[in-house]
């Protein structure tokens, strides 16, 4: 891992972003003038009931009776067998009701919106796990619900586009641009401005404008603090190491914002290097990228030498993005997590590992996770642990590996 630079290692990794939204150099607000009276209003609300007993004690009922928290903390034996090496635990946010880590953030965020009185949700989604997350809570408190969704992405995430409507969604297709997850958010951004006196945009990332990283943080670090009591539980000690995919990387805060100042603890985000960093189609933006803006914050992100941003692949719909949350900029700048990335080949062989051993069909996005948990392992001493983000489940993903394997269904 990279070593911190002790000049600018802060007394504590958890206490950003600063009044303004920043961590260092990134994040902030680079927003259009008619946009920024709304972000104002989300950030002034956010502050005002974040530590509110009510919103906490409303927010903590629908999560253990509706989403199902906690989730377990699973001893992977099988796999941790078969990998000879560490011990591998499963964070199990795939249990969660709608399948995936997202309902946790839709959940507070939806809360905010009923007490600022907004009759409107909009969503942008990729892998489609955060339109259902949204889709879900608005059918919850009978809001309508508008998702965003690239034309590519619909096609290839399917299920969970006929379960958005199921749910009442609206689904909006986004045919601009590569019509992936850059693009819908894009759209989502340009109907909030239009829509400003009733709408309320549910981001689903750790990114955009600030409070977006911050709420979005907080609202995902359910996963880290329970993870942290179940591990010292099972084990009576901290991990050695956890580890997250990484798209925009709302999971992998989530995980890793608990533990980011336990010295002992090595946290490693698994971007997605598609058909390979030097292929230049990718979604390593950490990896293969440099600083840049987009969607209202300073992120690294991938760009040509004009500073035009590149389009992203991955096999995953969910890390199909070209940047990636101002916070893991940060961490990676000031070296307190080390960042990878995976390839398409080898997340699909992580996703059939997971399968075989596990009986336990994982998203494509964890799969990426899963892929580098089954290199470090073995070079791990059995006395040592690994805790991994199992953030979401495979059913959206079965066509789309079905076809990478060269299987009909």
């Amino acid at each position: 891992m990279n070593k911190p630079d002790q000049s600018s290692v802060p007394e504590s990794y958890r206490s950003g972003p600063d009044e303004n939204g920043h961590f260092g150099i990134f994040g902030g607000r680079f927003v259009a003038e008619t946009l920024m009276p709304l972000i104002l209003e989300v950030e002034n609300a956010y502050n005002k009931y974040k530590d509110d007993p009510e919103f906490k004690s409303e927010l903590s009922y629908f999560s253990k009776d509706y989403v199902g928290r906690p989730s377990p903390l699973y001893l992977a034996q099988r796999l941790t067998d078969q990998l000879g090496g560490a011990k591998v635990y499963f964070k199990r946010d795939e249990l969660n009701h709608t399948g995936a880590h997202k309902i946790n953030n839709t959940l507070g965020q939806i809360l905010l919106a009923k007490r600022m009185g907004k009759k409107r949700i909009i969503a942008e989604t990729g892998a489609g796990q955060h339109g259902v997350a949204t889709a879900t809570v608005c059918a919850l408190f009978n809001l309508p619900c508008v998702v965003y969704m690239g034309a590519k992405d619909i096609e290839r995430q399917a299920p969970n586009v006929f379960r958005m409507k199921l749910l009442g969604a609206e689904i909006i297709p986004v045919i601009s641009g590569t019509a992936t997850l850059k693009d819908a958010m894009n759209d989502a951004l340009r109907d909030w401005v239009t829509n400003v006196e009733d709408t309320f945009y549910i981001i689903g990332t750790a990114a955009g404008p600030h409070p977006y990283p911050e709420m979005v943080r907080d609202f995902q670090s359910i996963i880290g603090i329970e993870a942290r009591a179940q591990i010292l539980e099972q084990e009576n000690r901290l991990p050695d190491t956890i580890i997250a995919c990484i798209g925009g990387g709302s999971n992998a805060i989530g995980l890793f914002h608990p533990f980011l100042d336990d010295s002992s603890v090595n946290i490693i985000g698994v971007e997605a290097a598609g058909f390979g960093i030097e292929s230049g189609q990718h979604a390593a933006s950490l990896t293969g990228g440099k600083p840049g803006v987009l969607h209202g914050n300073r992120t690294f992100l991938l760009q040509d030498g004009d500073g035009q941003i590149i389009d992203a692949h991955s096999i995953s719909a969910g890390l199909d993005y070209p940047g990636i949350g101002p916070e893991h900029s940060w961490l990676h700048d000031v070296g307190r997590v080390e960042y990878v990335s995976v390839t398409d080949d080898e997340a699909l062989e992580g996703f059939q590992l997971c399968c075989r051993t596990e009986g336990i069909i994982p998203a494509l996005e964890p799969a990426h996770a899963l892929a580098h948990v089954s290199k470090i392992a073995p070079r791990m001493g059995k006395d040592q642990i690994i805790v991994m983000n199992l953030c979401g489940r495979g059913d959206k993903d079965v066509f789309t590996v079905a076809k990478a394997l060269g299987v009909e269904i």
